[in-house]
């Protein structure tokens, strides 16, 4: 594999603001395959994890992303200040039923929650946490929400596969209460801090970029307009 190829790869996900899948590179570089990027890929990996350093590749949300590594994390927030976008429990909790039952309408997601969830999907789609797949072909023919790109790169995932079991959601339950009874709970919960695109970090997985945001029910219509 020629080195400049390679490099070519490391210089586009470098400037990238957003995961790259293999099939954009592919659009962007004009080959044929995608044997050539994943051996670069790979290649690049291996260059970063023997080297250490600050910053690694990393496998989310569809695609490929320099990110820093945790390890560093205190230091890029001295630098940087950022403000984690934060979510009510209540944004949590639909944002969870949306991601593990979708495709689904919003009388599916009040009936799970009990609750009027209008403004927390409106909420959920100006974040773009959330999108809206089409229309369910019912009387009144309701939209049906999924989740996006936006989503996984949040929450780290490479695809909605790597969400976590019943048992680890319970876990993790469990470990909230204990915080919540030590008084160090907050109502509104900040999403992970990441330092992504072009502050360089993550840690690389050899993987085939999963879809987008999951099953697309075959009931939906393109480019549905809102409530």
């Amino acid at each position: 594999m020629d080195d400049d190829f390679k490099y070519i790869i490391e210089s586009l996900l470098f400037v990238a603001d957003e995961p790259l899948t293999i099939d954009r590179m592919r659009v962007v570089l004009d080959v044929p395959d995608k044997t050539a990027i994943q051996e670069a890929l790979q290649a690049l990996e291996d260059e970063y994890n023997a080297r250490g350093g600050g910053f690694h590749l990393k496998a989310v949300a569809g695609g490929y992303q320099l990110r820093t590594r945790s390890e560093y994390k205190d230091w890029i927030k001295k630098l940087i200040q950022p403000k984690p976008p934060r979510l009510s429990k209540a944004a949590l909790e639909t944002l969870a039923t949306i991601a593990y039952k979708q495709p689904v309408i919003r009388s599916d997601i009040e009936h799970i929650r009990g609750v009027d969830c209008g403004g927390v999907l409106r909420m959920l789609l100006k974040r773009k946490m959330i999108r809206v797949l089409g229309r369910k072909e019912i009387p009144g023919r309701p939209l049906i929400y999924g989740t996006t790109r936006q989503f996984l790169e949040v929450f780290d995932l490479q695809d909605l596969k790597d969400l976590p079991t019943p048992k680890e959601i319970e876990e993790l339950s469990d470990m909230a209460d204990e915080v919540q009874e030590t008084g160090l709970a907050d109502d509104d919960l900040k999403l992970p801090f990441e330092a992504p695109g072009t502050v360089p970090g993550g840690s690389p997985q050899p993987l085939e970029p999963g879809p987008e945001t999951g099953p697309t029910p075959s009931e939906v219509i393109d480019n549905p307009s809102d409530e």
